[in-house]
């Protein structure tokens, strides 16, 4: 952990700030976490990060220990009088520092634990509030902060301009004329009152444009009505990953207005996992109310077209082998499980399975913001390799993911790891596969 992120230097209020969220942020669910955790060790043998570096620290009950140490010693009479007796600690300032080297630097908050807790303990629920502690004393990595202020002050967190998304579309949209050789093929661009908009990942604009045409040419062979946006069209929200929910919810709202805006009837998220935890779970919270329209992921529509029967595709277009990566945010804390098996078992002809899978899966580690945060992203790396021994498990040699997040840091492993595959969107698979109606 390195001095300037580790929180060296903290703010003289940072303390105070941090114990007042102490104070006032629980709910009874996290107080009873506090004190249910029976030190069993099964948490330990299902985290990416302990079964990767084998470090005490990394043990998700010993995380869990450190921020009930400071709720011991500020909740309860012993922690108070007797501290010594119980393992209080006092919030200061080199805790603040410790606990961001756990919160941030050895977790991305993936949910894993929770599914192998023998008491119920949602050990992903606490460091989430560790977060939220973080984020009052101002302890938020540099990247993460840096991605949240951008999105605040650009609408986007990349920071594109209206007129760079706008050339990249343009570009886009003629090359989808030549590919399909049909004049009649587009990409719409901030028209009013389509059917849907589509919300982008600004990493599709800015590194992986390709996966805008493949969605494009879905939709066209869908015959579907769509638009993208050329502003505030930015699917992430780091907000989310930080836990600092005033911003999340600043940046959610940022997108809704948008399609508000343009007067569709649907918001389609591309695929990004934490981009469809936030807008379609969290933002109902953060907005205080459901959002004024129906929000879906890119999946479920897909799946919704082949069942209509407007789309088809052929499997044999795609012959090698695939697997597929479950994103945390999309399937274990979503709910999208299936759709993308419907999806594989209809455009590839030889998919397999990572053992374990769905909601088992293992987080490939550029979850929680750690992709983000380059201070650890030599902890990211590492248990990363947990995901790859998955990979390298099912001799694949196309790797499917819904996520850019988790592509980005798929593409590190493969080149770190040397697994040898492509990584692709499942999106990218179904336009490979396409079936053009003889018309």
């Amino acid at each position: 952990m390195s001095e300037e992120n580790s929180g060296a230097g903290v703010d003289p209020t940072a303390v105070s700030r941090a114990l007042n969220m102490l104070r006032t942020g629980l709910d009874g669910r996290l107080a009873s976490f506090f004190n249910s955790c029976v030190r069993c060790g099964l948490c330990a043998e299902v985290c990416h990060f302990y079964l990767s570096d084998g470090e005490d620290d990394s043990i998700p009950a010993r995380k869990v220990e450190k921020i009930s140490s400071v709720f011991r010693r500020y909740h309860t009479a012993l922690g108070r009088y007797l501290p010594w007796l119980v393992a209080a600690r006092p919030l200061t300032a080199e805790f603040l520092r410790e606990l961001a080297d756990s919160a941030f630097g050895r977790c991305t908050v993936c949910g894993r634990c929770a599914l192998n807790c023998s008491v119920g303990l949602d050990p992903s629920a606490v460091i989430r509030f560790a977060r939220v502690v973080l984020v009052a004393a101002g302890l938020v990595p540099k990247g993460i902060r840096a991605n949240i202020d951008a999105a605040l002050k650009t609408g986007n967190s990349m920071s594109i301009t209206k007129e760079d998304t706008i050339e990249t579309v343009e570009w886009l949209d003629e090359d989808l004329k030549l590919t399909l050789n049909d004049d009649a093929a587009s990409i719409p661009i901030d028209r009013k009152g389509a059917r849907i908009l589509y919300a982008l990942n600004p990493r599709e604009v800015k590194f992986f444009p390709l996966s805008i045409s493949a969605a494009a040419m879905i939709f066209h062979v869908a015959g579907e009505d769509w638009t993208l946006s050329s502003t505030n069209f930015d699917v992430t929200n780091y907000g989310f990953f930080a836990a600092d929910d005033e911003n999340g919810g600043k940046i959610a709202d940022l997108l809704l207005r948008k399609a508000e805006e343009l007067e569709v009837e649907e918001l389609i998220l591309a695929e990004c996992g934490h981009g469809y935890n936030s807008n379609r779970w969290s933002s109902p919270e953060w907005q205080g109310g459901r959002p004024p329209i129906p929000v879906r992921n890119f999946l479920e529509l897909l799946v919704e077209f082949y069942r209509d029967g407007r789309i088809k595709t052929d499997p044999s277009k795609n012959t090698e082998r695939v697997t597929l990566h479950d994103p945390c945010n999309l399937v274990r804390y979503g709910g999208v499980v299936e759709e993308q098996r419907y999806i594989l078992h209809r455009s590839a002809s030889d998919f397999v399975e990572m053992i374990p899978n769905r909601e088992h899966n293992f987080c490939c580690g550029g979850g929680g913001g750690l992709l983000a945060a380059s201070e650890y992203k030599e902890n990211r790396i590492r248990c990363g390799s947990v995901k790859a021994d998955q990979i390298r498990a099912t001799g694949a040699k196309i790797l499917a993911t819904p996520c850019h997040n988790c592509i980005d840091q798929l593409i590190e492993l493969n080149l770190h790891y040397e697994l040898g595959v492509e990584i692709k969107t499942i999106g990218e698979i179904v336009a490979d596969a396409l079936v053009f109606p003889d018309a």
